[in-house]
């Protein structure tokens, strides 16, 4: 049932995926769902919504992506990074969460669907040094994006970017961008099934 929704839902928004790809995404969900019991990884209890809410809402994003090396901060279990990565196996990204529960689970989607792609590592964002910035820091768990660039400034290359996942855009918010930043792009986002407002913010820095 799952695979049959989600084959409708990626054919409403065009993005193609492959049979196997379809299944780790659909066998992401189902570990999501199995583990979330034991260890709260998510306040979606249904994996319908699940699909909807963390999948779909993940891979729309994909399109948007400019780059062969991302960075998922904040990723919770692994959102968006672990759909994004299933979807763009040319592409890598670390996922970093300063939380051991979820860097756990993380390892064993990796081990169990056999994804390549994707590298955890538990560390709280201002700490962690990469050994090589990246073409895109990616995030959907920060409350504002002045938080987000405060404490990932650290992270892009010169030429990288900033891909803040939001919901409502405020118009506070937007005014108050920090100073050395600029949003090059406003991209509204449609999930199917979802009738709420999703935005990505493509975000540089100015020299």
């Amino acid at each position: 049932m799952l695979f049959a929704q989600l084959n409708e839902y990626m054919a409403e928004v065009g993005l193609d995926a492959s049979e196997q790809q379809k299944k780790q995404l659909v066998d992401f969900v189902g570990m999501l769902n199995k583990w979330n019991k034991a260890f709260n990884l998510t306040s979606v209890r249904d994996p319908e919504q699940m699909l909807i809410r963390h999948i779909m809402d993940s891979l729309v994003v994909s399109p948007h992506l400019k780059g062969s090396r991302f960075i998922d901060v904040g990723t919770g279990p692994g959102l968006p990074g672990i759909p994004l990565a299933i979807l763009n196996p040319d592409k890598e990204f670390v996922l970093l969460d300063s939380l051991g529960k979820r860097i756990r689970f993380q390892k064993q989607v990796q081990f169990e669907l056999g994804i390549n792609n994707i590298s955890s590592i538990e560390s709280r964002v201002e700490a962690y040094q990469p050994e090589e910035l990246f073409d895109g820091v990616l995030s959907r768990a920060f409350a504002s994006i002045q938080d987000m660039l405060q404490w990932c400034h650290h992270l892009p290359k010169a030429d990288g970017c900033f891909y803040a996942l939001k919901g409502q855009l405020s118009d506070e918010e937007m005014a108050n961008m920090p100073a050395g930043f600029v949003v090059t792009d406003t991209i509204e986002l449609v999930v199917p099934k979802l009738d709420e407002q999703r935005h990505l913010l493509r975000v540089v820095k100015q020299d």
